[in-house]
């Protein structure tokens, strides 16, 4: 067993309960109030159907059946795409409502599903009015492209949607850079952008009423206003008002760089310990392509950002001058110190998931032995903020263990090699014999962390109490 790393010094008080209970009630107002607006919305758009006869045409069994539907799986198609833009925008409700998990999920869940009903809406339209005009549904949908007000826009805007789906499947997602996989999901706006209009100006259920007309212009220009304002307006705004500039590179392990950069009351941007922005460095071409990355240290007079050297993208941040403009979107994210309800605490990151779990142990308050950090890499010198967990070791007497090597052949892929003749549980209890006073923080994969929150479960630690952030794209 890997010896643990500890120098007990002074205890450093946590933080009175009182604020964190607050910050639990603001959460579920912000999520209560997401999920309300969802379901408001998506009742409203049923109720528009129903009340254009939706009902009385699906009981007769003919072809107006076929083309009812049709328009029912338009219309929530319709409705889930506009959706997937203003979760795509970063609007703060759904942000704060569900967090970077929650919205990356419930991304991937309405991006799915508004492309197959998007195609049972195309489908079932076509055998609609062929069975009414008795021609060949082909034929018929050839004539919706051609002859239809806005159809060629909806079909280019379809296969732009078609070529976010396909690359989005795990599959195929594995095979692209991160650059070349977010470059074509910017292309699912100008999908979104061209399917839809054919359905504002011409579509039954979008005109059947002045409500209907108010309604669905006005989800369309919010959804286009929001892209507008938080994926360009305030980030510019916010980072030039603050004069946001890199004020340092350095190498970080093997493969690793930490940035530190400075700028105006950077307090205002109300950056929390665990939280990440969205990073763009102006420092020539490419400059556009913007990266997620953590904060990996406490937010204070500068902001400091750790990133693994893997592609392009992060290959240029070694290069960076001090005084290169930055522009960040943010901060995002809900792995803070707010979710905290135990006395200690575990902490398990793997590879430039340590980089949050850093900053909040920086901030983060516990007594020696209260807080362990468990990390896990390949390779001893890939390890990241080697620095700053020495200086935790040594000024707040967190426990240290790295784990290092391959992987465990086993159930349980978080394990390195050298410890897979235990379970995944044992070693968490071996490890922490007390897990239900412990908050536990993990960050990495998603199946590695995935095989880890079972271990955890299993092991005895609430369920409730185990938070984590995908640091996958």
């Amino acid at each position: 067993m890997t010896t643990l790393t500890t120098r007990p010094r002074a205890s450093v008080p946590a933080a009175s309960p009182e604020p964190r209970r607050a910050a639990h009630g603001r959460a579920r107002v912000w999520r209560a109030a997401a999920i309300t607006v969802i379901w408001a919305t998506s009742l409203f758009v049923v109720a528009l159907w129903v009340a254009g006869g939706g009902v009385t045409a699906v009981l007769g069994v003919n072809a107006e059946t076929v083309t009812s539907l049709g328009r029912l799986t338009g219309l929530v198609a319709a409705n889930l795409l506009l959706y997937q833009v203003l979760l795509m925008a970063r609007v703060p409700l759904f942000e704060r409502g569900f967090g970077r998990d929650g919205i990356t999920r419930l991304h991937r869940f309405v991006g799915f599903w508004s492309f197959w009903l998007m195609g049972a809406h195309i489908a079932l339209l076509a055998v609609g009015y062929a069975m009414a005009a008795g021609i060949n549904p082909l034929v018929q949908l050839w004539s919706f492209i051609w002859e239809y007000p806005g159809m060629l826009l909806a079909t280019a805007g379809t296969l732009l949607i078609l070529l976010v789906v396909v690359t989005s499947i795990r599959r195929a997602r594995r095979h692209l850079r991160y650059e070349s996989w977010h470059l074509l999901h910017l292309y699912a706006y100008l999908g979104v952008g061209l399917a839809l209009p054919h359905q504002l100006w011409t579509g039954a259920d979008f005109l059947s009423s002045p409500i209907a007309t108010v309604y669905w212009w006005s989800i369309w220009a919010l959804s286009a206003g929001s892209v507008l304002l938080f994926r360009i307006g305030m980030p510019l705004l916010r980072s030039t008002r603050r004069a946001l500039r890199v004020a340092g590179v350095e190498a970080d392990g093997a493969r690793g760089v930490t940035i530190r950069v400075t700028g105006r009351d950077l307090a205002t941007l109300g950056a929390r310990a665990g939280q990440f922005f969205v990073w763009r460095f102006l420092d020539g071409p490419g400059w556009t392509r913007a990266h997620p990355f953590s904060l990996s240290a406490a937010p204070g007079s500068e902001l400091t950002l750790t990133a693994r050297v893997l592609g392009d993208g992060t290959r240029r941040l070694t290069a960076l001058l001090p005084g290169t403009r930055v522009i960040v979107e943010g901060p995002y994210g809900e792995m803070t110190g707010e979710r905290r309800t135990g006395t200690k605490l575990l902490m398990i990151g793997a590879g430039a998931g340590v980089a949050p779990l850093v900053s909040l142990l920086e901030t983060e308050g516990y007594g020696p032995g209260e807080a362990m950090l468990i990390t896990r890499e390949s390779a001893a010198e890939d390890a990241l903020r080697q620095e700053a967990i020495a200086h935790l070791i040594s000024t707040r007497g967190l426990s240290y263990l790295p784990f290092i090597g391959p992987r465990s052949s086993g159930a349980s892929s978080w394990i390195p090699a050298t410890h897979e003749a235990w379970s995944g549980a044992d070693l968490l209890r071996h490890l922490v014999p007390e897990p239900k006073d412990h908050d536990v923080f993990i960050c990495g994969g998603e199946a590695w962390m995935k095989d880890l929150r079972r271990d955890l479960v299993g092991a005895g630690f609430p369920a409730h109490r185990i938070h984590s952030e995908s640091f996958t794209i």
